[in-house]
């Protein structure tokens, strides 16, 4: 399985109501490298990849998120209970935490 598989299959384990971070994912994985799970998740097309799960460090959301940007980001994490303020997610509450 390639790495951007990986990436896939690790982001489809956080649950509704939760977000990771780019760098969770990648430790996960066993990499430092964050910016190439950023990569995999803005080449994904399978809708059955929860992307907008992940957020930036500080719980920001992605300016090229991979399905129609921040905006669409934004509302799929409101309509799964995560309250987005401005353009960040709390990460103390809502950061999953495997």
């Amino acid at each position: 399985m390639g790495f951007f598989e990986e990436v896939y299959k690790a982001v489809r384990l956080i649950p509704s109501g939760k977000v990771a971070t780019y760098g969770q994912i990648s430790g996960i994985l066993g990499t430092k490298d964050a910016r190439k799970v950023g990569w995999a998740l803005h080449a994904n097309r399978n809708l059955s990849v929860p992307c907008h799960r992940v957020v930036g460090k500080e719980g920001g959301l992605s300016a090229s998120f991979a399905f129609d940007g921040m905006d669409e980001q934004k509302k799929r994490l409101k309509g799964e209970g995560v309250y987005v303020e401005g353009q960040k997610v709390n990460l103390s509450k809502y950061l999953w935490k495997p």
